[in-house]
Order: structure tokens, then C-alpha cells, then sequence
């Protein structure tokens, strides 16, 4: 793949997602929370890094946990995608960052995604914010309802 974005979906988007979908049955349910897996990779494709929501405490979300590691094993993300179970957040209600802030601050030029966040918790805006700032946002709508598996409690039959 040449260095300049792919706005589109790649071939191995699909299997990195997968990935992204089944780590999310990983996390520990939560009524205030949605379970969500991330994985980033190089613009290779290669797997830099993985996390789902919880695994470093109550109050991680997935991408920040993946983003975290990446951080501290040094790694350069800039141009790197960004897979997500659900759609990265841009609004908490904790205050924390949210984790499209922390995409941007890592220069990442990617997100893939299966299923738009439902508004159980909050509007979500982060698609509409990561691509005022340049960022490709992919979806593979297909993987959606294994997405929201591991979310059943929360979402009922939605």
C-alpha cells in the first residue's frame, strides 16, 4: 500500500477488524460502559498494538488502552490505522480525553470501525470530528452485529 491514506477499504481492513470484533467479547460487561475491541496497525498493515475496554482498569476505553501501549513500546503511529469494534468516542461523560482526541494527538490517518456508537450514553460526533481533521473513517457495516454482541445487555433487541 503506497503512504498516502486509503479512504477506502483495504484487504486486510476486514480481517483486522474481525480481529478488533472478537476482542471485545473480552471485556468485563458494564452497565455504564460499551465493550469494545482496537487493534492498530502500520500502514503495512502489520499489528502494532491491541486493547479492549476495561483491560488496564474500570475507566479505559479500547482504543485508549491500545493507544497506551503503542505509546510506551515507543512506536511512531503516525499514518497508522486504528480498528474499532464501535466507534471511537468524542464525548465522557467522566471528563476524560475522549478517544478521538487521542487518534488525532497520534497521528493517526485511519479509523476502521463495524458499528456506529448508539446513542444509549451520548451523541457521538468523533466521525464527523476525526474527518474535519483529515482522518479517513472506514466502515464495514457487515461485522456491525458482532460488534454489538458483547453489548447485548445494553442494547437490547436495537
Amino acid at each position: 500500500m503506497p503512504a498516502a491514506v486509503a479512504p477506502h477499504q483495504t484487504s486486510w481492513d476486514r480481517a483486522l477488524l474481525e480481529q478488533a470484533v472478537a476482542l471485545a467479547e473480552r471485556c468485563t460487561p458494564s452497565q455504564t460502559a460499551y465493550s469494545v475491541g482496537s487493534m492498530i496497525a502500520d500502514a503495512s498493515g502489520r499489528l502494532l498494538a491491541t486493547g479492549f475496554s476495561r483491560e488496564l482498569g474500570e475507566a479505559w476505553h479500547a482504543e485508549e488502552v491500545a493507544l497506551d501501549k503503542a505509546r510506551r513500546a515507543g512506536l511512531d503511529l503516525a499514518g497508522a490505522t486504528i480498528y474499532a469494534s464501535m466507534e471511537p468516542c468524542g464525548l465522557r461523560l467522566s471528563g476524560r480525553k475522549p478517544c478521538a482526541q487521542h487518534i488525532l494527538e497520534a497521528g493517526i490517518r485511519r479509523v476502521v470501525l463495524a458499528l456506529r456508537e448508539p446513542p444509549k450514553f451520548v451523541e457521538n460526533e468523533a466521525i464527523g470530528r476525526l474527518q474535519r481533521f483529515g482522518v479517513a473513517v472506514i466502515e464495514i457495516p457487515e461485522l456491525a452485529e458482532a460488534a454489538r454482541r458483547p453489548n447485548r445487555h445494553l442494547l437490547g433487541g436495537e
